[in-house]
This record gives C-alpha cells, sequence and structure tokens, in this order.
C-alpha cells in the first residue's frame, strides 16, 4: 500500500508513477494537498468519514433539484478541474490540478448531463457538463461556512 492514509487511493491512480505514492510525499501528491491525508492525519480515519458524512449533508442541503449525493471519492484535480465559461469570454479553473479532492458525478434527471460535485475543507463547487466535461456551467461555488471545524 502506497498511500498514507490508509485508503489505498494510490493503486487506483493512474498519475502513481509521476507522484511515487502518498507515502513517500508524506500526503502531498504532486506537490498538492490530498484531503483525506490531511483529515486523518488530524483527526484520524474515523474524523475523516465523519468529515465525509457532514460534507455529503452540507452538500444535499444546497437545494439543488435533482441532486442527491450518496458517497464521495477522492478525486485527483487535474481530472476534476475543468475551465469554465465566463460572461465577458474567458475561461476560468477554479480548483488546483494538483490537490487531491473530494467528489462524485450524478447524473441530472431528463437531460443528458451530469452534476459533478468536488469539495474540500473550505469550497463546495456543483457544476453541470455534458459527455466527457463537455460545455460545463457552473452551478454553484461557494465557501464552506463550517470549514473551521475541519
Amino acid at each position: 500500500m502506497q498511500s498514507f492514509c490508509g485508503t489505498d487511493c494510490c493503486s487506483k491512480c493512474s498519475r502513481l508513477a509521476e507522484c511515487g505514492g502518498c507515502k513517500n510525499v508524506k500526503g502531498h501528491p504532486f506537490g498538492g494537498n490530498c484531503i483525506a491525508a490531511e483529515c486523518i492525519e488530524q483527526k484520524g480515519e474515523k474524523g475523516f468519514l465523519r468529515f465525509k458524512k457532514c460534507l455529503i449533508s452540507e452538500i444535499n442541503a444546497l437545494g439543488i433539484k435533482g441532486l442527491e449525493v450518496r458517497d464521495l471519492n477522492l478525486l485527483n484535480g487535474d481530472f476534476v478541474n475543468l475551465e469554465y465559461p465566463l460572461a465577458n469570454g474567458q475561461t476560468v479553473k477554479l480548483l488546483k490540478d494538483n490537490n487531491v479532492y473530494l467528489g462524485n458525478q450524478i447524473e441530472v434527471s431528463g437531460k443528458e448531463r451530469c452534476y459533478g460535485v468536488v469539495a474540500d475543507k473550505k469550497y463546495i463547487l456543483v457544476c453541470e457538463y455534458g459527455c466527457n466535461g463537455a460545455d460545463p456551467e457552473i452551478i454553484m461555488y461557494k465557501k464552506r461556512e463550517s470549514y473551521i471545524n475541519f
């Protein structure tokens, strides 16, 4: 097992050769931060599970129609950091490619689109996109009110 936090996410990571595993980099893959390693280091595995449960409740309480999160997975930032078009014609990325986040993809009922949910201890991002991340739209990006209780 190469993971620092015990989740063994390293064995599923397509960038393992680049990073060398979380144990080698002490929970800072690709020079960034991993939400799981950070939480487990501070609060233990049970604390991480409580954090996930709290975050799921927080996301579900946002009141976004058709969005119900049942679980969150560890996701590399470079995989979920989409470029969002702005009204002025520019694009913006809201995440860091080198961080590992908690997130999930949920199909939008009645559409050929999905919600993408990505979060860490400070922010929650909910977006909507088509196949393979096409035509992404920001639904909500907010600072978490309870992040201090990480």
